[in-house]
């Protein structure tokens, strides 16, 4: 039984069923807005805003899949997420025919044994393969084409895409492996209290934007200092509502939930910097997969370590201590 006298299964629909209604609410009301919105730059934040919206329904995919079909499926598919987003990355950057072995490596070898690591639950492994032992392997495998032009740039900006599209990543189904049971909950609602957060830490940052005005951030145009700062307390809040799927105490679960949505601006302001470091335009109006996945997963990038280690920190420590 869950805190609220419900079992995991009926604590699941409810959510679910409350995921559905908003989302059906969410994407009539953003397609109404858009349409009467007469100033062109609300215009453009609404639309941003409703391609959020229409993640949140692969937020309720990604959450079915985790929970009527196991670890595995999960694994599978975050596994195209980052190959998705590794593949939008690397077309960003330099690459020459030389480094044809380096990007087998990285598309063919990192993102399946990565996520392997992470189904069997080798943490102590798969917290290191990218970082230590493809950092180490693959500027050897680059060195051997005997091209040297650029090598540095062309070595770290594979490596640092690894790090980002993968390895962090790769956290967010790693939380389903945690062992909550005894807590009255389960490794499968914890990822479901991140993902929600982090899910409504950007939409809420674009949506204030869009309402409030106020002064446009200069790494992101889309969201104001105003916008997410009420996105953040408004996430922060849903948080807390949410206590109730965590084995938290309500202070410690709005203490997980400032963490998160730290950690989601932190993440949206280094992908933003990285591509216009690169040149590229912003791809926040597409609706295929492929372009614009970077921006969509920028918040998970950086909040789904965070929130790992930190959730990790406190089963190991805090929990066992008590």
């Amino acid at each position: 039984m869950m805190r609220l006298g419900v079992t995991l299964q009926e604590g699941y629909l409810i959510i679910l069923a409350a995921l559905i209604f908003l989302e059906g609410a969410g994407t009539i009301y953003g397609l109404w807005a858009q349409g009467r919105a007469s100033k062109p730059e609300q215009s453009r934040r609404l639309a941003i805003a409703n391609s959020r919206v229409r993640l949140g329904w692969w937020l309720i995919v990604v959450f079915t899949v985790a929970w009527w079909w196991g670890p595995g499926c999960l694994d599978i598919l975050f596994a195209f997420f980052s190959f998705f987003l590794l593949r939008e990355f690397i077309a960003l950057t330099p690459i020459k025919h030389t480094d044809h072995w380096v990007l087998v490596i990285a598309f063919y070898i990192a993102i399946p044994v990565q996520y392997a690591l992470v189904y069997f639950n080798l943490s102590e492994i798969f917290t290191l393969f990218i970082p230590i032992y493809l950092f180490l392997i693959l500027p050897v495998v680059a060195a051997m084409s005997h091209d040297t032009d650029r090598y540095l740039e062309r070595v770290a900006k594979v490596q640092w895409g690894l790090m980002i599209c993968v390895f962090c990543v790769s956290h967010a189904p790693a939380i389903v492996n945690l062992d909550f049971e005894s807590q009255k909950t389960s490794g499968q609602l914890m990822l479901l209290f991140y993902l929600i957060i982090t899910f409504l830490a950007d939409l809420f940052s674009v949506l204030a934007s869009s309402a409030l005005g106020g002064q446009a951030l200069a790494l992101n145009p889309n969201k104001t200092v105003k916008g997410i700062t009420v996105g953040c307390l408004l996430a922060v809040l849903a948080g807390i509502a949410l206590y109730w799927l965590t084995p938290f105490s309500i202070l410690q679960t709005a203490l997980f939930a400032m963490a998160i949505v730290l950690a989601c601006a932190m993440g949206d302001f280094v992908i933003n910097s990285v591509k216009r470091s690169l040149g590229a335009r912003s791809w926040e109006g597409e609706l295929y997969i492929g372009r614009g996945i970077l921006e969509r997963f920028a918040p998970l990038t950086f909040s789904a370590p965070v929130f790992y280690h930190l959730t990790l920190l406190f089963y190991e420590y805090y929990l066992h201590a008590n």
